[in-house]
């Protein structure tokens, strides 16, 4: 017995940016780090799927379906050949988040009624709460839950069914018996109506626009059925190519009819209209497409030949998502390793949202789970800062992205030329004490997850010389350091000597009897106003007193000439 594997780890759908930085610090704080590597940003916001595991618990999957009530995932199953002692075939139902088996309903009635293990071929439309309406070959219409032990189910008279779809009515079910459509009851199989086209064996139903689109690709045709009157209403051609088809599906938003044929999607619109035509890589061919309505988007899954004889065979098949109103991609491609066409054909189930998308192999028995992820996006970049030395200084930046991105600060010297990064700055918020040697550093924060990296814009520090404790300051920004002026001496006295201030300018200190210093830049220099405390001239009355004393001097040195001069005749 081959053991069944619950989960096996996928491949990562991309690699996460590496930022390869050798980081240290500075005593004082301030961000200084060996040179590290520049990772590559990728536009901000950008979205691709990577696959997150790959789950082997349901046999040989053949069709998937994600409930949207009870959210669990059916598969449709065959048996796998290697699993010899186990019989995997039936309706397998899976829990999404880690691929765990639930439980499989293996038994359904045979054209006599008789209970016997049955695969299943194709998931039909979800029952109210939880469950599925499914077929199973060659004529069976069965109905089951989580759980049951057994399908209920019945035959469909006539030719073995080819393919089935949710029915205009409720309790039916339409089946195309090759070229045959019919209207069934689900319960009785009892077929209420029927039409007979000149060829095809498979169609999609537009429940809101009343109508069934059949596809015959032998005759290369779309033929429009009305619901009301069973009857076909419109008939179009399809391109000519090898005759090789692969689905035909409604976009319920839209109403448009997209045809897998060879290697492409033909898009009509509601009305038959072609569109446009969409193509795989190489020899890949379209084999299965579902449509997310939350986000307009149609997801194709393409199988490679399988041949690689063929020019443009690899055998890989892709994933690619298209946006329903224009059928541009927004995604780039996802490679699918090994998903090839030569045993039966992929399906694919979207989660309301298009987070989690569901991929079977039927070759390696195998479903892919992938997950939308998107690289950052900056949505805050830190400010530019004017700050004291010794200040602290705090920046802030922020990013969404999925997963998660992490943050990384990174500083520069040289204008923004290189970048270094930031020891232990990893969150949003990096704060730190500024020393005059930051003077003139940008910062940045780069961000990162699987997907790309993404830079805020730089943020430039200018740092000052912080406040004095002594002596005067120009609180204007004057000059420092600059000398007052002298004062001027008279003939007997000597000149008034200057003493410096050490921030806003200088004080003029008073000479001896016969001269008097007032220091000039003490009291203009910088344009400031300059604080109390300090030499002489720091107050405009010491200078007024001073001032007022040269007057008192100067006249008494008059009076005593004019009385040492002595008296001429008259």
């Amino acid at each position: 017995m081959t053991p069944r594997h619950p989960l096996i780890p996928g491949r990562a759908g991309a690699v996460s940016a590496a930022l390869a930085l050798v980081l240290a610090s500075a005593a004082t704080g301030s961000p200084v780090s060996a040179a590290g590597g520049e990772a590559a940003e990728v536009p901000q916001g950008t979205v691709a799927y990577r696959s997150v595991a790959q789950f082997t618990t349901a046999g040989k999957p053949r069709d998937l379906m994600l409930h949207p009530e009870s959210k669990k995932l059916y598969v449709a199953s065959d048996d796998r050949s290697e699993t010899v002692d186990v019989n995997e075939s039936g309706l397998n139902v899976l829990d999404p988040a880690d691929g765990r088996l639930r439980s499989t309903v293996g038994q359904a009635p045979g054209p006599t009624g008789t209970l016997g293990r049955r695969a299943v071929r194709q998931l039909i439309a979800p029952l109210p709460g939880d469950g599925a309406v499914f077929f199973y070959p060659l004529r069976g219409i069965g109905t089951a839950k989580d759980g049951d032990t057994a399908a209920a189910g019945a035959w469909v008279p006539g030719a073995a069914v080819t393919h089935a779809a949710a029915g205009l009515t409720a309790g039916t079910v339409l089946v195309a018996q090759g070229s045959v459509l019919s209207e069934v009851d689900i319960a009785t199989a009892a077929v209420k109506r029927t039409v007979t086209l000149e060829g095809g064996d498979g169609f999609a139903v537009d429940a809101a626009r009343g109508a069934v689109w059949f596809t015959d690709v032998g005759n290369r045709r779309l033929y429009r059925i009305d619901a009301a009157t069973f009857k076909v209403t419109a008939t179009v051609e399809l391109p000519a190519g090898e005759g090789f088809g692969g689905f035909t599906e409604v976009d319920p938003g839209t109403g448009a009819v997209w045809v897998g044929l060879d290697s492409s999607v033909v898009v009509h619109d509601a009305t038959g209209k072609r569109l446009d035509t969409l193509r795989g890589a190489g020899t890949d061919m379209p084999r299965a497409v579902s449509f997310d309505a939350t986000t307009h988007e149609a997801y194709v899954v393409w199988q490679d030949a399988g041949d690689t004889s063929q020019p443009g065979s690899d055998n890989d098949g892709a994933l690619t998502v298209h946006r329903t109103r224009d059928l541009q991609q927004v995604v780039k491609p996802v490679v699918l390793p090994g998903t090839h066409a030569q045993l039966g054909s992929a399906a694919v189930a979207v989660e309301p949202g298009g987070a989690t998308v569901f991929v079977s192999d039927p070759v390696a028995a195998r479903i892919t789970r992938l997950e939308r992820a998107t690289s950052p996006r900056v949505t805050r970049s830190p400010a530019d800062r004017a700050v004291r030395a010794g200040a602290r200084v705090s920046l802030t930046a922020e990013a969404e992205g999925t997963p998660r991105p992490a943050v990384a600060w990174q500083v520069s010297t040289d204008a923004g030329k290189t970048w270094r990064a930031v020891e232990g700055a990893t969150s949003p918020a990096y704060t730190f004490t500024a020393a005059l040697s930051d003077h003139g550093r940008r910062y940045r924060a780069e961000f990162s997850n699987d997907i790309g990296v993404a830079r805020t814009a730089p943020a430039a520090l200018t740092v000052t010389v912080a406040d004095s404790t002594t002596g005067g300051r120009g609180d204007g920004g004057g000059d420092t350091g600059s000398t007052g002026g002298s004062g001027q001496a008279d003939s007997t006295g000597q000149a008034g000597s200057a003493a410096q201030g050490s921030d806003g300018g200088s004080s003029g200190i008073p000479g001896n009897v016969g001269g008097v210093g007032v220091g000039s830049a003490g009291a203009t220099g910088g344009g400031g106003t300059h604080t109390a405390g300090g030499a002489l001239a720091s107050t405009g009355v010491a200078v007024a007193s001073l001032a007022g004393s040269a007057v008192v001097l100067t006249a008494a040195g008059w009076v005593l000439m004019r009385r040492a001069r002595p008296r001429t005749e008259r």
